[in-house]
């Protein structure tokens, strides 16, 4: 599975898990400045206009929901607004990636360090951070450098999200998490993860028992049965408050009544 970031940015999963990360980042906040690490950033910024329109994913995600009516949970309110200013003419050409919603959303004494392997990306990733004092991008491979980087780091909070784009990833994402967790017991660290079949899933997960208990929030947009499909996502947290779980089934719930097909569901659990 090939999952490039410009590719699907807007869809039903970027607003999981940006609508996750922002509830993540507003209660660390709360107890301190935070670090924030990303191990797999982006453009940080995307062109609804360029490659998403191919995919039409954004059409059924981030576009559906800057049209929605009626009342939303607070949890996506707060994301339906940082889209909304960037668009300050309405729609949703514009969408963030989590390095932007981070930055934006940093308060003084907060850090941002996002990881980005590809050059021409992280060409784009600067750009995107350019006014941000407090954001940087860094140049490599987010699995190597995280624990390194979290060394001195006050309240950290970790997010895993890679392009599923090699064999490894599942191991590597799980791996990171526990060392990131070893590393320092009190850092919230989130992984974000497609579901195409339980089989697969069910084997991160098991590969993440080291780390301790987690926080699994699925939104299902349809039954696991093709596994070639992306048939909904998940993000796993570490750490995770009993705050953080009522925000997962808020979004989860309301992505998957919203935007699934027949049969949509959205599970939350602990392991």
């Amino acid at each position: 599975m090939n999952y490039r970031h410009s590719f699907h940015a807007g869809n039903f999963a970027d607003l999981v898990k940006h609508a996750l990360l922002l509830r993540l980042l507003a209660e660390r906040q709360a107890a301190g400045s935070v670090s924030v690490f990303d191990t797999h950033a982006g453009a940080g910024l995307y062109d609804l206009t360029g490659d998403a329109v191919r995919s039409k994913e954004a059409e059924a995600g981030v576009a559906r929901l800057m049209a929605a009516q009626g009342d939303l949970p607070p949890t996506i309110r707060a994301l339906a607004d940082q889209v909304a200013a960037l668009n300050p003419d309405g729609g949703a050409r514009f969408y963030p990636g989590s390095p932007l919603l981070t930055a934006r959303n940093l308060r003084p004494g907060d850090r941002y360090r996002g990881f980005e392997l590809r050059d021409e990306v992280k060409g784009l990733l600067d750009e995107a951070l350019t006014g941000f004092p407090d954001a940087t991008a860094q140049a490599g491979d987010g699995y190597d450098a995280l624990v390194a980087s979290m060394r001195g780091a006050s309240n950290p909070l970790v997010l895993i999200d890679p392009p599923y784009e090699r064999g490894d990833d599942y191991h590597r994402a799980a791996d990171a998490a526990i060392a990131a967790r070893r590393a320092d017991p009190s850092a919230v660290v989130a992984i974000w993860t497609p579901l195409k079949d339980l089989e697969t899933f069910d084997g991160f997960l098991r590969r993440l028992v080291p780390a301790g208990s987690a926080l699994v929030a699925e939104a299902r947009l349809r039954p696991l049965t093709n596994p070639m499909k992306m048939n909904g996502c998940a993000m796993v947290v570490l750490g995770a408050s009993p705050g953080v779980e009522a925000a997962a089934h808020d979004i989860c719930g309301w992505v998957a009544a919203t935007l699934g097909d027949v049969g949509a569901k959205a599970e939350v659990w602990r392991t």
